[in-house]
C-alpha cells in the first residue's frame, strides 16, 4: 500500500504534470484515486480485487485502463483520449514522461465542467426537454450501433437471478434492520422474475439485449455539445449486457430520486421512437424494482467498509430506494395476484 500512497502523492502535485497544471484536486473512490487538473483529469486504479473486478496486478490495470478507454469513446469520443503510462525514472522518481519504467496506468481525460452535468443542472432546476430529447436519441443510436454486435442475451437473464440474490442477502442483514422494510419489494421482484421470464426470453431471441452502458446515472452525463457520457463500467462485461428500456428506465429512475421525475417518461418516449419494441408496463415496472433494490444495497453496503466513510449518508439514501422500489412495485402486484391464484 505505500507504493500506492507514494503514486498517489505524486499524481496530487501540480508539478507532477509538467507546467499544465496550477491546482490539484484529489478524490479517492472505493476503486480508484481521481485527480483533477485545471483542465484534465487522470484517473489510477487501485490494486485491488472484489468479487466483481480483480485490478490486483499491473497487467490488468493496464488491460482495464485499455478497455475503460475503448468503452468509453463510444460515447463521450471527446472526453476520453489517452491512456496514460506512469513511469519510474533510473533516480527513483515518479514521472509522467516517456523516461523510465513502467509501474502503472492512468486514464486520461478532458475535465467536464460541473455545472452542466445532468445531476446538477437538475438540481438547479434548469434541464430543459430539448437537453433530454438529445440525450434520448444519442442513447438510442448508441443502442443501434450496440444490436449490430452479437451479445449473450441469456447473460441477462443470469445477471437478474445473481444480483437479486445478492440483493436479498445484503439488504437482510440484521444489522442494517431493513427486513421489515424491504422484504415485500424483495419478494414481488422475486415473484416477477419466474412470471415474466416468458417476456424477457422473447426479447433475447429478438435480439434486443445489446452490450450497453453499464451505469446510467444523471451524474455520468454532461450537457455540453455534443453531450458526453461517460464512466461506462467497464470492470464486468456481464453487467453492461442489458435490454436499452431497462437502462434508460433506470437513469430515468435516478432521475426520479433527484426530484425530475418527468424525464423517465420523455426519454421512454424518445426511445420507443427511435427503437420501437418497448417492453410490457409490468415489465418496466420490474426493471425500476429490480434496479430501485439494487441501489439500496450498493448504499446499505457501504457502511460495511473498512474504512467507513460518511456512515451517516447510506442509511437514509438506502431507505429512499427502497421506498422507491415499492413504488415501482406497486405496478407489479397484478403479478403477484396472478401467481397466488
Amino acid at each position: 500500500m505505500s507504493d500506492l500512497i507514494e503514486k498517489v502523492r505524486f499524481l496530487g502535485e501540480p508539478r507532477s504534470y509538467g507546467g499544465t497544471a496550477k491546482h490539484v484536486e484529489a478524490h479517492e473512490t472505493h476503486m480508484s484515486w481521481v485527480f483533477l487538473t485545471d483542465n484534465w483529469v487522470y484517473k489510477l486504479k487501485k490494486p485491488v480485487k472484489y468479487p466483481f473486478l480483480d485490478f490486483s496486478t499491473l497487467e490488468k490495470r493496464q488491460f482495464y485502463c485499455q478497455e475503460e478507454f475503448r468503452l468509453n469513446r463510444r460515447l463521450a469520443s471527446e472526453t476520453y483520449t489517452a491512456v496514460v503510462a506512469l513511469r519510474r525514472k533510473p533516480s527513483g522518481r515518479l514521472t509522467l514522461s516517456n523516461e523510465g519504467q513502467i509501474i502503472d496506468w492512468l486514464m486520461k481525460m478532458r475535465r467536464l465542467p460541473a455545472d452542466h452535468m445532468l445531476d446538477a443542472r437538475i438540481r438547479q432546476g434548469c434541464v430543459k426537454r430539448d437537453d433530454i430529447c438529445r440525450i434520448g436519441e444519442l442513447l438510442a443510436a448508441f443502442y443501434k450501433r450496440c444490436s449490430q454486435a452479437p451479445v449473450n442475451g441469456n447473460a441477462y437473464l443470469h445477471h437478474f437471478k445473481h444480483e437479486q440474490a445478492i440483493n436479498r442477502s445484503i439488504l437482510q442483514r440484521s444489522e442494517f434492520g431493513l427486513s421489515d422494510l424491504v422484504g415485500n419489494a424483495l419478494d414481488t421482484v422475486d415473484e416477477a422474475l419466474i412470471l415474466l421470464r416468458p417476456l424477457v426470453k422473447s426479447r433475447i431471441s429478438r435480439g434486443i439485449i445489446v452490450e450497453g452502458h453499464g451505469d446510467l446515472r444523471p451524474e455520468h452525463i454532461c450537457l455540453t455539445d455534443p453531450p458526453q457520457i461517460i464512466d461506462c463500467l467497464e470492470f464486468n462485461r456481464a453487467m453492461r449486457i442489458i435490454d436499452p428500456y431497462d437502462e434508460v428506465n433506470y437513469l430515468g429512475l435516478e432521475c426520479d430520486m433527484l426530484g425530475a421525475t418527468w424525464i423517465r417518461l420523455l426519454l421512454y418516449k424518445v426511445l420507443e421512437r427511435k427503437l420501437g419494441d418497448p417492453p410490457t408496463a409490468q415489465l418496466m415496472a420490474l426493471y425500476g424494482g429490480f434496479r430501485a433494490l439494487l441501489r439500496a444495497r450498493l448504499c446499505i453496503a457501504h457502511l460495511l467498509d473498512s474504512p467507513l466513510r460518511h456512515p451517516e449518508k447510506w442509511r437514509p439514501l438506502a431507505l429512499l430506494y427502497i421506498a422507491a422500489a415499492e413504488r415501482e412495485c406497486l405496478r407489479l402486484r397484478p403479478v403477484r395476484n396472478v401467481r397466488m391464484i
